[in-house]
């Protein structure tokens, strides 16, 4: 069914067709360096999109369970471990659309009654991630030393700190808030955190590589605004919703790495990528 955020009609015209029992609205442009170069479209989708869902939502589903995709990139500069009640400081057009979509859907939970949750996932991936991110080029990057195709890769800061978990856990989390009697804003994440050097040093240790040898920065890649820590406190997740991570830290890194080198040790199975990256 057709639909665009931008597009009031076409929203309510697809809700009409779907009679949806429940709504997740992950849409966003979700690159936060690129939010800065596109910031109006950025907050078009991320910001007045939200509100546009949600107010066609309360007119042709209001009896549908909602759920908005915020972000741990909202908390910005404020120290860790950030829940529920921290302080927000988005640092990117991006956090700050995602923060105006957090509010506004408890605006329209609080004021219309709908359903409405939020998930402030701190950063989760998987071995689709986008090659765009940070953790997928490294990992695609570690394969691709690894079979001898390219002889290091370039990143940006590297002590940047995050919570990282496996994407899988996390969409289990996002379906547990919709199937709670009452709507609730709820932080999802693992409740430790690593560095991006740290994400590489595991990377290339998982193939017997020293990273060290291969992992060069360039100041192209650093953000204008950077973010230096995110670590989520997951408690209330943990004790309302009885979510907890399955997938460790370097079991995530292991998965996304084996992925990628399966990718290219098989290409025809994987033509299309595997021509875009080698």
């Amino acid at each position: 069914i057709p639909m665009d955020l931008i597009d009031q009609t076409s929203i309510m015209a697809a809700l009409k067709k779907a009679e949806p029992d429940e709504i997740y609205n992950l849409a966003a442009q979700s690159f936060v360096g690129v939010s800065f170069d596109e910031a109006i479209a950025t907050g078009e989708v991320g910001a007045l999109g939200v509100t546009r869902l949600l107010d066609s939502m309360r007119f042709m589903a209001p009896k549908a369970h909602f759920y908005q995709a915020s972000t741990s990139e909202m908390y910005g500069l404020t120290p860790g471990p950030q829940d529920e009640m921290t302080r927000f400081a988005p640092q990117s057009p991006y956090a700050a659309a995602k923060l105006y979509g957090h509010w506004v859907t408890q605006n329209y939970r609080t004021g219309y009654g709908l359903h409405a949750s939020t998930g402030i996932l701190f950063n989760h991936e998987s071995p689709i991630r986008g090659i765009e991110f940070v953790t997928k080029k490294i990992t695609d990057g570690v394969a691709r030393i690894k079979m001898g195709y390219i002889p290091e890769i370039y990143l940006g800061n590297l002590d940047a700190k995050r919570d990282w978990g496996f994407a899988g856990d996390y969409v289990e989390a996002m379906w547990m808030m919709l199937q709670q009697k009452n709507p609730d804003d709820y932080v999802i994440a693992t409740g430790e955190t690593h560095s991006v050097r740290e994400f590489a040093e595991a990377a290339f240790e998982h193939v017997g590589l020293d990273w060290k040898k291969y992992v060069k920065q360039k100041q192209e890649f650093m953000r204008p605004l950077e973010v230096p820590h995110l670590e989520g406190n997951p408690a209330k997740a943990k004790e309302k919703l009885g979510w907890t991570p399955k997938v460790s830290f370097k079991e995530l890194v292991a998965m996304m790495v084996d992925a990628d080198i399966e990718k290219y040790q098989n290409p025809t199975k994987h033509s299309e990528q595997f021509l875009k990256h080698i």
